[in-house]
This record gives structure tokens, C-alpha cells and sequence, in this order.
């Protein structure tokens, strides 16, 4: 009984907060009738006239806002619930009543009792406002409340004679009000019935286009004339699958929901999906017969759904108490509640759960119907997915199946350019080609590759172009690899002046070019150019298609060029596990890139083992290889996660260190200097002790170049060697003791 009241009180509550705000426009509409505000044209008003008109502004304004502010529900809720069904509706009576109240107020403190306001024609503008803009209930709010308005001064004239008087002014009124909305109406509804024809027009001119395009769903895009093959930009595509695919996936949902509440006799049947970091669930689907489902998030751990999420395992609950079903925000009735998890392998994706108000446990067989139902729903979730991938890769299919086709088994640099050549061949029939690739660092371009078609000689001076290197400029190449588009823009050589490359090279007796950008990863690695004597040879339809060859062939490009760094190098030493010298090189030009861009320090440390050779000779390779495992371990140790640290070659080993100074570096250095020194080697002949010296050279204060800097490290570090082994020196610290033993050798 106490739970029956607490629900009716809360659904009392819920219907008292939808319909406060249409009371509180109506008691505005009283106010403004009532015939008690002041007069504004003369007189103090009274103080009872003042506090009417500061309630009535209170109230029309607190409608505005509240209409500003108001969101229409989601489908989902308004099927659910009726209050959320009604919410529109009940938003625009508000809006309307308010503006009706307001509309009247001004008119009565502007003269309206004496039927000579001014201000009466702003009646007339909002019932044209509330033709236009409202919806029906929301017209026929304001409407009924400016007639109710216009009518109560003749109901409450005190005699005969005083109504009669009034009721020619009224009817005038009235006629007024009536014809600005409907004449707002009518326009209105000519403008929806000319954009309905258009949209009609539209729609079937789109029909028709899907029609031409399921008949050409089996074919190669590239096998058909171009005026037979409507144009489709990829996020248009992506964009059209996405909201299919949801449309889809959330009318499966629906449906399924639908059957389960009719065939198990449910009050609500609901979907609750995880998020992704697993902490909260929220509602993706929901058929309920009750007004007290939450519209927010849940919590993955409240109520029954915690266990479900924990134990990922089907939970049958005859008589649940009220917390454990926590996707009611009010008191309701729920006799049995059996939730099942939605799995997807080994993730869970969400809960299914479904309740009565009845007393009546869900069976063996009921349990099974909701396993079958989240599996089909999850059924529908993978179908769904597989549709958008097949069709995302039909697209994909259509316009890059030369490209691919060719250029797939394509793995050196070489092969990649003369593959390219041939896929562009099969788009269109072309007198030259070449493709150069601009380096970002020197700014400057090279013609790596050149075709020349049979009896096409005379085009161009092979010796000249091939391995042609020239500097960014003004040439047709230059311009493309900064625009990222194409050029010429119609695919033909009008100014025969224009250079192509460089001034060097002119291609002869062209009459259509095509340069194109090979664009990868979002970076101009290079251009491809495409030539042809006759004019008119790279129509729209081949610029297209040979725009998408030229972005293989980038992918390609870049794709061949990691196959040979991969072929030819490995990045780390077998022995100390450090990084191998050519990976270091290459690590020193990134961070000294950084260094100079942001204007930080670097240091290059380089060590060397003292007398490792006689380490070797006397106790053996196998220990000489333990020594540099150790050292290249402590050197791993002491250093941080940014800097470097690399196996340079034999028994030295190189550190580099971002952000820090050659008098850092020094620190660090002995730190590493004493602890190798603390280190005893175990063989066959006794245990042993080494040394290591230490060479540091820091940017930009001893070196601005990379070679320059690690050739000031390995001076120092020559100089350590040969001046007491066992010490660390920067190398400045090297000139200034130079200069002093420099200035003793002359005083003696």
C-alpha cells in the first residue's frame, strides 16, 4: 500500500511539473483580462497594479526562457511515456498563452480600455507568430486565449448598453486576430506545398539515381563510360552507411524488445549498453508501460545490473526489492526482474533486462527467450557491421582496383615507379611519365624514374631529366607538391613557357600534362607526371582515376622505402641490446632537429673500455662480451627514458642526452666512470676490475653540425685515453688543458 501511494505521488509530482508552466501562462492571461493594471498615460499606479505587472513580466518572461531552453525528448522517450510524448505541445501553449498575456498587457497600459491603443496591432502579430512557428496545440492556445481576452470586457460590462457599445470594437478585434492567422497559415502551408513538390522531385531524381547504381552494383567502375557512373565523395559514403546501419540496428533492437514485452507479459523490457570505460550504463533501447524509467546514465555497479556486469552470468530475481532495479527514477511496482548479459566474445557490451508487475517468476523457458533475444540482438549489431564493411569495401573496390591490383606485389622503390607507369597506362595512353620525390631538408626535388613511350624520343633529352635534381621554385612540380592538387587545372599545357621541372628540361611538342601530388600519411613525398602529344588526352574522368593511382603509388612509395630499411638494417645490437650505430645516427639527427626547432641543449657522450684488448687476450672473448654487456646495462641504467643510449662500435658506446649541457653530462659521466669502476669480473684466471674513459661534446656550444659533434666527443674522449684512461673530459675542458700545458711547454 505504501509503495502504491508513493508511485501515485510520484507520478502526481511528474504531471504537476508538465502542466506548471501552461498554469502559470494562463494565471499571466487572467491577469492581463482582469482590467486592474495601470493605466501608463497619466496617474500614479496603484500599488496592487504594480505587483500585477511584476508578476505578470515574472511569469511571461520565466515561459520565454523556459522555451529557450527546452529540448525536445528523444524518440525513445516519447514512446514510452506520455508526458514526454506531450512535452512539445505543452511547450508551445505555454510560449503562446505567454506571449498572448504579454501582448494584452500592453495593449490595456496603453489605452486598450478605452479601445484606442496604439499598441493593438501587436495582438494581430502574435497570432501570425503562432501560425508560423507554433505547433497546433500551440496556435490554438494562443488563439483561445486572445478571443478569450477580446470577449471578457463585454461579459463583464455592467449593462446592456455598455456591451452593445463594445461588441462592434470586439468583433473588429476578433475578425483581426482571426485573419492575420490564417493568412499566415496560408502562406505558409503555399510554402510547404512548393517545398513538398521539390522535395518530391528531388526524392524520385535520387530513386532513380540508386536505381542506375543497383544496376551497376556487379560492375568496375573504371570499365564504364563516365557519364554512366554517378559521382560518390567518401565522407558522403561513410556518412549514408553510418545512419543506415543505426536506423537498422536500432529497428532490430525495437522489434525484438517489442516481442519479448508481448510474449513474456512484461511491464518494461529495456537494453542498457556499456560505456567504454565499463563504469556506466545508459539505454539504447526501451519498451515500457511505465513513466518512471530513468533517461539518464546508470552506474555499471547499481542494483541487480552490478552483479550482471561482475558476474557476467543471467540473474532471475521472483520478488526484486525497489534498489534493485535501478532504472526506474520513481516508486514502481516490480514483481520479478531476470536480466541476462550481452556478450560479445569474451567483452561484455551490455545488460538485457526485462521485469513484471505481477508476482509471477520467469521460468526456465523465459530465461532461454532472453538469451536468444540478446543473442539476436548482438546477431544484428555483427550483421550490421559486416554490411558497412562489405559496402565500404565495394567503394573502395571501385576506385582503387587498378591501382591496387597492380602496385600490391609491388616491394622495392624501383618496382613501385615502373608498376605505377603501367597501372596509369591502363587508365589512359600517355607519351612521357616520371616521378621525382622532394626532399624536405634540402628543398629540393629528383626525377627518380622516366617513361618514355615508343617513338616519344624526341620529347624530351633523356640524359638531361633522368636523376635531375633541382631546387624548389616556381616550376609546375614546386607548385603541386605545395597545393596538393593537380595541375594544369584542365590537364592541358596551354603556356608552353611554363617549366615543368626546372628550366633545364622542356618537354617538346605536349599538348596535355598532368602533374599530380603523391600524398602519404597526410605529407608531399613527391610528384607523378603524365604527358601527351595530342591535346585533350586527361578528361575529367581520367584526372580522377589517375588521381587515385598517384595516392597508391604514395602508400606504395613509403611502403617500399620501410620494406628496405627493414631489409638492410635492424635497429639494436645482438650482444648489449642497445641500439645498433646506424640506428643512433639517425636518432641523433631527430634530436638534434628537436634541439634546434625548440632551442634546448643536447650532449654526446662517447665510451670507450680501457685496454679492452688486453681484457680479450687475457681472459677471453667470452668474458670480453660479459664486460661490454655489463657496461652497456649500467650506461642503460643511469641514463632517462629520452635520452639515447647505443653500441657505437667494438668497445665504445655512445649517450646521448636531451636537454641537458656538456657540464651535465660530465655528472653523469663519472656517476657512470666510478660505478663501472666498482664492478669486479669473474673468470677462469681470477676476478678483475675495469676502467672506462669518457669524451663529451655538447650543442651548440662545441658543435652545431651532427659529425661536427661527434667528432668533438671522440677528440675528448681521444684525449681522455691518452692523458691517464679512467677519466671523464668535456671538450672544452680538452682545450683548456691543451692551452696550459701549451703555455708550461713555453716557459720551459
Amino acid at each position: 500500500m505504501k509503495l502504491l501511494g508513493r508511485r501515485l505521488g510520484w507520478v502526481v509530482v511528474r504531471w504537476v511539473r508538465a502542466f506548471a508552466g501552461v498554469g502559470f501562462s494562463a494565471a499571466a492571461c487572467a491577469i492581463a483580462g482582469s482590467g486592474r493594471l495601470p493605466d501608463l498615460r497619466g496617474g500614479t499606479p496603484s500599488a496592487a497594479g504594480v505587483a500585477l505587472t511584476t508578476t505578470l513580466v515574472a511569469v511571461v518572461t520565466g515561459a520565454i526562457a523556459s522555451r529557450l531552453r527546452f529540448e525536445v525528448p528523444s524518440a525513445r522517450a516519447q514512446r514510452v511515456s506520455r508526458l514526454a510524448k506531450w512535452a512539445p505541445a505543452l511547450a508551445d501553449m505555454e510560449l503562446g498563452l505567454a506571449l498572448v498575456a504579454a501582448s494584452y498587457a500592453l495593449v490595456a497600459t496603453t489605452g486598450g480600455r478605452d479601445g484606442v491603443s496604439p499598441l493593438q496591432v501587436v495582438v494581430y502579430g502574435i497570432a501570425a507568430f503562432a501560425a508560423t512557428f507554433l505547433s497546433r496545440a500551440g496556435l490554438i492556445a494562443t488563439l483561445a486565449g486572445a478571443l478569450v481576452l477580446e470577449l471578457l470586457p463585454v461579459t463583464l460590462a455592467g449593462d446592456a448598453d455598455a456591451r452593445a457599445a463594445l461588441v462592434p470594437r470586439v468583433a473588429e478585434h476578433v475578425a483581426f486576430v482571426l485573419l492575420a492567422a490564417s493568412a499566415h497559415a496560408a502562406f505558409l502551408r503555399g510554402l510547404v506545398l512548393r517545398l513538398q513538390a521539390e522535395h518530391r522531385k528531388r526524392l524520385a531524381e535520387e530513386v532513380q539515381r540508386r536505381r542506375d547504381e543497383a544496376r551497376e552494383f556487379r560492375l568496375i567502375a573504371t570499365a564504364l563510360p563516365a557519364e554512366s557512373r554517378a559521382p560518390r565523395g567518401r565522407g558522403e559514403e561513410e556518412q549514408r552507411l553510418a545512419e543506415g546501419a543505426v536506423e537498422t540496428i536500432h529497428a532490430s533492437m525495437y522489434y525484438t524488445l517489442e516481442l519479448l514485452k508481448s510474449s513474456l507479459d512484461l511491464q518494461t523490457c529495456v537494453l542498457l549498453w556499456l560505456d567504454d570505460a565499463g563504469a556506466r550504463l545508459k539505454i539504447k533501447e526501451l519498451v515500457t508501460d511505465s513513466d518512471c524509467v530513468v533517461e539518464t546514465t546508470i552506474g555499471a555497479d547499481a542494483g541487480a545490473l552490478g552483479a550482471i556486469v561482475r558476474e557476467r552470468l543471467l540473474l532471475n530475481l521472483p520478488q526484486p526489492k525497489r534498489g534493485h532495479v535501478p532504472y526506474y527514477a520513481g516508486p514502481e511496482e516490480v514483481g520479478a526482474f531476470l536480466g541476462v548479459p550481452v556478450l560479445e566474445g569474451q567483452h561484455l557490451r551490455g545488460v538485457l533486462c526485462a521485469d513484471r508487475r505481477t508476482r509471477r517468476p520467469f521460468t526456465l523457458a523465459d530465461e532461454g527467450l532472453l538469451i536468444g533475444a540478446a543473442k539476436q540482438i548482438l546477431r544484428a549489431l555483427q550483421n550490421e557491421r559486416v554490411f558497412v564493411a562489405v559496402e565500404r569495401s565495394k567503394y573502395e573496390h571501385e576506385r582503387f582496383y587498378h591501382a591496387s591490383s597492380m602496385l600490391g606485389r609491388a616491394l622495392t622503390l624501383e618496382q613501385v615507379m615502373d608498376t605505377a607507369f603501367e597501372a596509369a597506362r591502363e587508365i589512359v595512353e600517355f607519351d612521357f611519365a616520371s616521378i621525382s620525390l622532394f626532399d624536405k631538408d634540402k628543398k629540393r626535388h629528383r626525377i627518380c624514374r622516366v617513361r618514355l613511350a615508343e617513338g616519344a624520343e624526341d620529347l624530351v633529352d633523356m640524359k638531361t631529366i633522368d636523376g635531375l635534381e633541382f631546387a624548389d621554385g616556381a616550376s609546375l612540380v614546386s607548385m603541386v607538391l605545395k597545393n596538393r592538387h593537380y595541375l594544369p587545372a584542365g590537364g592541358e599545357l596551354r603556356d608552353q613557357a611554363t617549366p615543368v621541372f626546372s628550366r633545364k628540361v622542356k618537354l617538346k611538342h605536349v599538348e596535355s600534362l598532368l602533374v599530380l601530388p603523391l600524398v602519404a600519411a597526410d605529407e608531399a613525398i613527391g610528384t607523378f607526371a603524365i604527358a601527351a602529344r595530342r591535346a585533350g588526352a586527361f578528361g575529367k574522368d581520367a584526372r580522377e582515376m589517375l588521381g587515385v593511382i598517384a595516392n597508391q603509388v604514395a602508400v606504395s612509395l613509403e611502403n617500399a622505402k620501410m620494406y628496405k630499411q627493414m631489409e638492410t638494417m635492424a635497429t639494436t645490437d645482438g650482444l648489449t641490446g642497445l641500439l645498433n650505430h646506424r640506428t643512433f645516427q639517425s636518432q641523433l639527427s631527430d634530436m638534434l632537429g628537436r634541439a634546434e626547432r625548440h632551442g634546448i641543449k643536447l650532449a654526446v657522450m662517447l665510451t670507450d673500455v680501457d685496454h679492452f684488448k688486453k681484457v680479450n687476450d687475457t681472459y677471453g672473448h667470452p668474458v670480453g662480451d660479459q664486460v661490454l654487456k655489463k657496461v652497456a646495462a649500467i650506461c642503460q641504467e643511469k641514463v632517462r627514458k629520452i635520452d639515447v643510449v647505443a653500441r657505437y662500435g667494438g668497445e665504445e658506446f655512445v649517450i646521448v642526452l636531451e636537454g641537458t649541457d656538456a657540464a651535465g653530462a660530465l655528472q653523469l659521466a663519472e656517476r657512470i666512470r666510478l660505478d663501472i669502476g666498482k664492478q669486479v669480473f669473474q673468470s677462469d684466471k681470477g676476478p678483475f676490475s675495469i676502467t672506462l674513459s669518457l669524451g663529451i661534446a655538447g650543442y651548440p656550444g662545441d658543435a652545431k653540425d651532427k659529425h661536427a659533434l661527434i667528432e668533438r666527443a671522440d677528440q675528448a674522449l681521444y684525449f681522455a685515453k691518452h692523458n691517464g684512461r679512467n677519466r671523464s673530459v668535456t671538450h672544452e675542458q680538452m682545450l683548456s688543458e691543451r692551452v696550459n700545458k701549451d703555455g708550461r711547454a713555453k716557459a720551459s
